[in-house]
């Protein structure tokens, strides 16, 4: 039976434009009405992705499914000169993620045009990695570096050179430890586009690995707790010139975790995962398509349920305005036996059709 769209994301969005349409009346727009005063300091954004997928496991069973992947609800709302808000709603179909949530929530104080300082606080995702792809599915760097949390963030930005700090409480906590806001982290990078070529780069540092969504939900179901932080560290560049476009990413733990954290070959791991990525776009019948090929791989990162290296290909046509059509197939080589894997393969042919305005 085809699944109708929750209630609770109805609810969600219903309540975020009532709130949005209050918000205006007390703003105010004679000339205009609701509508226009909505208009003139709200952005609403959306996206819809539909995919169909099958898989074979290292395990050699198969499956396939159709889902609801994902329903973002997006608010933007530039209160003022110098202050904004921002409000993500996000749903997706799953097991453990049929629901919907406040995936991002925050308040950013200041003008960067204007003044080379912005705070921004509330739950959002910390600078910790890139995670640029044109792959339908996430990159194995994202699977256990992606950090989201509530926070308190200072961004600088002169002349293209850009910096972040930030500070959290995390998802984990220190043994014997109490639980206080005690991880905080850092970026540092350049970005800069022209019309014929664009590039991002930039270095990434988390004083605790553990507070990653991934690792934080791998712990929380072995040890529970950990003995000491673990450093995490990225790079990441992005170049864009003449239609292609390479990428290339690294995140890495900088020191081993206890043992009963997480394991590899019955020991404390110290997990890595690096993504390389090449995209071409063209136009073909009038249609922009891109074709992408990658490779990723991982290094002690069994315990996390992630396989060892991944070749990657995908293809995206444009269909309408903002209306895509992409195919994705990767395959999957297991760690070793010896390693405490299967030695096995495993591949997914997947098909997403995506809609965002």
């Amino acid at each position: 039976m085809r699944k109708s769209l929750p209630k609770h994301l109805l609810s969600a969005a219903l309540v975020a434009l009532t709130a949005t349409s209050a918000w205006a009346e007390v703003a105010g727009d004679s000339e205009g009405g609701l509508l226009q005063a909505i208009n003139d300091h709200v952005d609403l954004s959306a996206l819809v992705e539909v995919e169909a997928s099958s898989a074979k496991a290292f395990d050699k069973s198969k499956s396939s499914d159709i889902a609801l992947a994902t329903v973002e609800i997006g608010l933007d709302g530039q209160v003022s000169e110098w202050s904004s808000a921002h409000i993500l709603l996000k749903y997706e179909e799953g097991e453990d993620n049929d629901h919907v949530f406040i995936d991002e929530g925050t308040i950013t104080l200041g003008n960067i045009e204007k003044f080379p300082f912005m705070l921004t606080a509330g739950k959002m995702y910390v600078p910790f990695g890139a995670y640029n792809s044109n792959m339908i599915s996430d990159p194995l760097t994202l699977e256990f570096g992606e950090t989201n949390d509530s926070a308190v963030q200072i961004l600088t930005a002169i002349n293209g050179f850009y910096a972040t700090a930030y500070v959290f409480n995390g998802k984990t906590d220190e043994t014997d430890k109490d639980d206080l806001v005690r991880t905080y982290g850092a970026n540092m990078g350049y970005t800069m586009s022209s019309d014929a070529f664009s590039l991002d780069a930039g270095i990434d540092w988390l004083s605790n690995l553990a507070d990653s969504n991934g690792l934080a939900d791998h712990i929380s179901t072995t040890s529970g707790t950990i003995a000491d932080p673990v450093n995490g560290l990225s790079f990441h560049a992005t170049v864009e010139a003449g239609g292609f476009t390479v990428t290339g990413e690294y995140v890495a733990a900088l020191d081993n975790f206890a043992a009963g954290e997480v394991d590899f070959k019955g020991q404390g791991a110290e997990p890595k995962a690096y993504n390389l990525e090449a995209a071409y776009g063209m136009e073909i019948a009038n249609r922009t398509t891109t074709f992408a090929l990658g490779y990723q791989a991982t290094d002690e990162a069994l315990g996390l349920g992630l396989p060892e290296s991944r070749y990657i290909g995908a293809v995206s046509v444009e269909l309408f305005t903002n209306t895509a059509l992409a195919l994705e197939y990767f395959y999957d080589e297991d760690y070793d036996t010896s390693d405490g894997g299967t030695g096995e393969d495993a591949n997914t042919l997947t098909m997403q059709l995506a809609l965002e305005f």
